[in-house]
């Protein structure tokens, strides 16, 4: 397994946020992706939306990886006492990451299925038996 790092969803302001981390970790930004950057017949955006931030990682010390996202309000906004991050884990093969997220999502809620994402990875999103919110990622550009 390559790594398991955090995953924070935010209101809005995820780039004002990472912009403050990277001020204090240093560094620069992995990847910047905005859900206008995605958009697409089937994966339509709406204009107010397009600006937030889909995917945004900052690479802290020699493993370590900050990753964070806008919730779009469709999905309503994140209740911060509740619902604020999730536990990422990258895996080294698409067959690794299978292994990882269907024994981890055994008995819980599976909110996105395992399967090719639209940013380029095999990615997949669940809250586990625990109540604990896990996202199984293989990126195969990494």
């Amino acid at each position: 397994m390559k790594a398991i790092n955090p995953w924070i969803n935010f209101n809005g302001n995820a780039e004002e946020a990472f912009t403050f981390y990277k001020s204090v970790f240093g560094g620069e930004f992995a990847k910047i992706i905005r859900f206008g950057d995605l958009a697409s017949d089937e994966f339509p955006v709406a204009e107010n939306e397009a600006n937030k931030i889909m995917r945004i990682a900052l690479p802290i010390g020699k493993n370590n990886v900050l990753i964070a996202n806008d919730v779009p309000a469709f999905l309503g906004r994140v209740d911060e006492n509740e619902n604020r991050s999730k536990i990422a884990v990258s895996a080294d093969s698409r067959e690794e990451a299978e292994k990882v997220f269907n024994g981890l999502s055994a008995g819980g809620n599976v909110e996105m299925s395992i399967d090719d994402s639209p940013w380029g990875t095999y990615a997949g999103m669940f809250r586990d038996k625990y109540g604990i919110e896990w996202i199984v990622e293989f990126d195969p550009k990494l």
